[in-house]
């Protein structure tokens, strides 16, 4: 095996590793709505994942192009929107659906959170970007 192809199978697991939380909530939301859970709750909740995970990605690239100083402001006001986005996904499919598909998002997006989390504890401390 060539150095070439070790680097790339190291470089295609850590890519999944890295949306692990992503391909996890795909299955489990085709595996509950094909078990019976509330489906307006399930896909409300997928789509809310996937958009904050768009829109996390979004603003890195967008807070990295800023200057220190911005960067502390900008993280904070991103991470909270996150939140913000997904609790408005768990009350649209509350108000959507019913009682039961809110609480169906929200335990599928608890579920993305944990794994999400899960993998920022395991993937030790962030890079250190260039020094200005």
């Amino acid at each position: 095996m060539s150095v070439a192809t070790a680097v790339a199978g190291q470089q295609r697991s850590v890519a999944v590793l890295r949306y692990l939380d992503v391909v996890l909530v795909v299955i489990a939301a085709a595996v509950a709505v094909a078990l019976g859970a509330p489906t307006i709750g399930v896909v409300v909740g997928a789509i809310a994942w996937l958009t904050q995970r768009v829109v996390a990605h979004a603003g890195q690239i967008f807070i990295a192009s800023r200057g220190p100083d911005a960067r502390f402001g900008l993280n904070l006001v991103d991470g909270f929107g996150r939140i913000w986005l997904l609790a408005g996904g768990i009350v649209l499919a509350d108000v959507l659906g019913a009682r039961r598909d809110g609480l169906a998002a929200a335990l599928l997006i608890f579920g993305a959170y944990s794994v999400a989390f899960a993998m920022r504890l395991t993937s030790g401390r962030p890079q250190a970007g260039p020094q200005r």
